[in-house]
């Protein structure tokens, strides 16, 4: 298990607001029941901050042809759709919901090359809504393998969740399970597959990135 990049400013500023309110209660005078209720209410806050940003170790056991899940998560769409900002024609999609309990990292579900990368501003609606995928802050990112098979990833950004970051973009060699992208606290991962694409999750699937297997190309 390791820490992520992205939390080290956030713990840290963490833990200098979580100590606050034990430390005002110690230095008032305040009975010492209250001081230890605040202690333990603020070390059980920073735990939950540390565990978000937590980095599991895992096996890529994908074989030729299978898409790996990009985020850890529920499954929360499976439909044919029209994908309108890149392919401009019919996918199948296949939504992720992350809650803020869910590890945030975010790998590449194939091993290719990064054919498009867009960031859009936005707003911030709960993640499940489903206007959330067009006007929610958010990302695209387009992978290519070597079989001219083209995958769409869009990282989006829910009420809680107000910053992506993301490490890829345009002309960029990737690796399955690689890293591509974080989002703080609470969104959602869309995957747009090409029709015909042998999806082998379904709907309310808890899904592990890396681990699950998310589909198989034809």
């Amino acid at each position: 298990m390791k820490f992520h990049k992205e939390g080290r400013k956030i713990v840290l500023v963490a833990c200098l607001l979580l100590a606050i309110p034990s430390s005002v209660s110690c230095c008032l005078g305040a009975p010492e029941w209250l001081t230890c209720i605040l202690l333990v209410l603020s070390l059980i806050m920073l735990g939950l901050v540390i565990q978000f940003f937590r980095v599991p170790k895992r096996t890529l056991k994908a074989i030729d042809n299978q898409v790996v899940c990009p985020a850890d998560g529920k499954v929360v769409v499976i439909e044919e759709t029209e994908e309108t900002e890149y392919f401009k024609d019919k996918r199948i999609q296949v939504s992720i919901f992350m809650s803020p309990l869910n590890v945030h990292v975010n790998w590449n579900p194939i091993t290719g090359v990064v054919q498009y990368f867009k960031y859009h501003a936005g707003k911030f609606l709960v993640a499940w809504h489903p206007k959330s995928s067009t006007d929610n802050e958010r990302t695209t990112l387009v992978i290519k393998d070597n079989k001219g098979r083209e995958i769409l990833v869009r990282q989006i950004a829910g009420a809680v969740a107000r910053r992506i970051c993301h490490y890829a973009d345009k002309g960029d060699s990737v690796e399955q399970a690689s890293q591509f992208g974080f989002i703080k606290f609470g969104s959602r991962v869309d995957v747009f597959l090409p029709l015909g694409t042998d999806v082998k999750v379904n709907i309310d699937d808890k899904v592990s990135g890396i681990e699950t297997i998310l589909a198989e190309l034809k």
